[in-house]
């Protein structure tokens, strides 16, 4: 695969709390220039984007994060403004104390609630494997293809660990069909972004790839 070709698999990311308004555009700027698959960018700046940019890129958001541990109802408040400021896409964290607590049920009831909420757009889960047994992953591969999200997402960027070969290679052997993945997390370099679209990944949560594009002009 060409690298110029990898970011059309690219949500180009910039999720840092000190974000500037500059920051922003000049993110947006690339996509459009590079044709990201979209940009995943903070709540607060939806809004302002769909404004400026209209339809020319796809807007991603995260909710619940990065901790995940926010009420259910929170997150779909989250999931109905952003969609309503013009996102496109929701990547949502999960409830990881659930999870640690073994109360599968409340993270299918958040999820399939998120789903009803985001019905129409797409909605990436993001179960964070750093804190996960391989045994929890796999229930969790379970769940989200059960409430027919559209993406399985390996990690925040802001956890203990990031995305994995290992852990994409799990998600192969246990999500239904139709659910695609996404790794995110201490993806740097061109050919760390290659070995994971050639792992299967359908998207890259990424912040460095069009930079590194860049470097090679």
């Amino acid at each position: 695969m060409e690298y110029r070709e990898m970011l059309a698999h690219v949500d180009h990311t910039l999720l840092k709390a000190f974000a500037t308004w500059e920051d922003i555009v000049t993110l947006c700027d690339d996509a459009v220039k590079y044709r990201t698959a979209s940009v995943c960018v903070p709540s607060c700046y939806v809004k302002r984007i769909k404004e400026k940019y209209q339809d020319t890129l796809n807007i991603c958001t995260v909710i619940g994060f990065p901790l995940g541990y926010v009420p259910t109802n929170v997150k779909v408040f989250e999931a109905k403004q952003a969609i309503s400021d013009g996102a496109d896409e929701i990547d949502t964290v999960i409830n990881v104390t659930d999870v640690k607590n073994g109360l599968f049920d409340l993270v299918y009831e958040e999820l399939k609630a998120l789903r009803v909420a985001t019905a129409g757009k797409i909605l990436k889960v993001i179960i964070e494997t750093c804190y996960l047994t391989e045994d929890e992953k796999i229930k969790l591969c379970e769940i989200v293809t059960r409430v027919k999200a559209d993406y399985i997402k390996t990690s925040t960027g802001f956890g203990s660990g990031g995305a994995t070969i290992e852990d994409v290679r799990l998600f192969k052997e246990h999500i239904g069909g139709g659910i695609k993945i996404k790794a995110a997390g201490g993806i740097r370099t061109l050919q760390a972004h290659e070995a994971f679209l050639n792992e299967g990944c359908d998207r890259l949560g990424s912040s460095s790839a069009v930079a590194l594009i860049k470097e090679m002009e």
